[in-house]
């Protein structure tokens, strides 16, 4: 193994120079790690057996750090819990669960990690593999909005990854950006599921932590049935937070958005999200209309409507750039494979027949009804701002008007779970 002696990183022994500060590789012995004022630990051996040599990143939680595991001759990434966070046990059990289920789904496309143990010192340590490359929050603040092709070659690993988990009746609960890890490649983007530690295990016999909120996870990925806390809650809330996450990485922006977390979780019940063709008038990377039905669906608020897997949302999401085939087919192609493929269909996506009207009334939507199927003749694309409305439709298969009592009905049925949802946020 080689190290930076400007910056301490370590690489593997072939390399021979540090891309981040351009220096040449010394073996590892040569460079020892230095001394910091920010943490004791670097430069110290933790748990008996890692070699901290220096801080990664920090977060609410702990504190990543880049070591040597003294007994494997591997770099690894240790994250330390805080010492005031290390005093919650229910902060603690979610740290071993993290643990715990990363090994109970080890997969290709999962951090592999390595080690939990007490520090000796009344924190406790997880080791994992270390990755080279960056967060998906990171592309997304540097570039916006992200090709077509990535964001379907992400979609079949996240997919395939995931599967396992659910397979297990395991739903992963906090899906973002922060969590989803992009190691580069000359084929594209080896994808990394991270932080296992929210996880909802659905099965008979599981451990339940009662004592943790059960509203974990970020606001803005969470699917209506997990922010009101439901027990039904299953892994179709985790094919919700991959479509916010799709949808930011085409449009730039989130799905629902508020200035806090009842505001957001109003939008999340109540609203139906700005269909992706229509959010960016002028996107870097076009938008067919074909994305919108896709979206809608997988934004449905009663889970029994919405896409049924993760695979299936991979699939659907690739099929409206025009890919024929499936996710688990478009995983042997490399990304300037899938681009060539999307560009050559691209066109013909974009003046497509509308098919869908995503949208309309939000109370329909929340259960299952919105977004009905409608025959369109043949049209140019839309343009820019242009309503859905004022597209001309053959309402021939609209179905029939519904009983008065429905509407004030299903008003009075949402204003109970929002107020209901609301008491239980500002309880937690």
């Amino acid at each position: 193994m080689k190290s930076c002696i400007e910056c301490g990183r370590l690489y593997p022994a072939d390399s021979g120079f540090c891309p981040v500060d351009g220096r040449e590789l010394v073996n590892v012995s040569q460079a020892p790690a230095a001394a910091s004022e920010q943490d004791a630990r670097v430069g110290s051996i933790v748990c008996g057996r890692y070699e901290v040599r220096r801080i990664v990143a920090d977060g609410g939680m702990g504190r990543v750090f880049e070591a040597i595991d003294l007994q494997t001759k591997r770099n690894v990434a240790l994250k330390i819990l805080h010492a005031e966070v290390a005093s919650d046990s229910v902060a603690v059990e979610r740290f071993r669960r993290e643990f715990d289920v990363s090994k109970l789904v080890s997969h290709e496309h999962v951090v592999e990690v390595l080690d939990f143990q007490s520090t000796g010192d009344g924190t406790f340590a997880l080791a994992m593999e270390f990755l080279y490359g960056e967060e998906l929050r990171s592309a997304l603040k540097r570039e916006g909005t992200l090709p077509p092709s990535r964001i379907v070659r992400m979609l079949a690993q996240l997919a395939v990854g995931l599967d396992g988990a659910h397979d297990k009746k395991l739903v992963h609960r906090d899906l973002k950006p922060d969590n989803i890890f992009l190691c580069q490649t000359r084929e594209g983007d080896n994808v990394k599921i991270l932080d296992f530690g929210s996880v909802k295990d659905k099965a008979d016999n599981a451990k339940k932590l009662t004592v943790i909120g059960t509203t974990i996870g970020s606001p803005y990925y969470m699917a209506p049935e997990q922010a009101q806390g439901l027990e039904t809650l299953d892994h179709r809330a985790d094919v919700w937070a991959l479509a916010a996450i799709a949808y930011e990485c085409v449009t730039g922006s989130v799905p629902f958005s508020g200035i806090n977390g009842p505001s957001i979780l109003l939008e999340i019940l109540t609203k139906t999200p700005v269909a992706p063709s229509l959010r960016n008038p002028s996107p870097k990377y076009p938008v067919p209309p074909t994305l919108d039905r896709v979206m809608t669906q997988a934004f449905q608020k009663n889970p029994v409507m919405r896409i049924a897997s993760v695979g299936q949302l991979a699939d659907k999401f690739g099929e409206a750039y025009g890919l024929e085939g499936n996710h688990l087919e478009w995983l042997a192609l490399t990304q300037a494979e899938v681009e060539a493929r999307i560009e050559a269909r691209l066109p013909a996506m974009m003046t497509a027949a509308l098919q869908f009207v995503p949208g309309g009334d939000a109370l329909d939507d929340f259960f299952g009804a919105g977004g009905s199927v409608l025959n369109v003749e043949p049209s140019p694309m839309r343009r820019a701002g242009e309503s859905l409305r004022d597209v001309p439709l053959d309402i021939s298969t609209v179905p029939a008007a519904m009983p008065k009592w429905v509407i004030p009905a299903v008003v009075a049925g949402v204003l109970i779970l929002v107020v209901g949802a609301l008491l239980l946020l500002v309880t937690l």
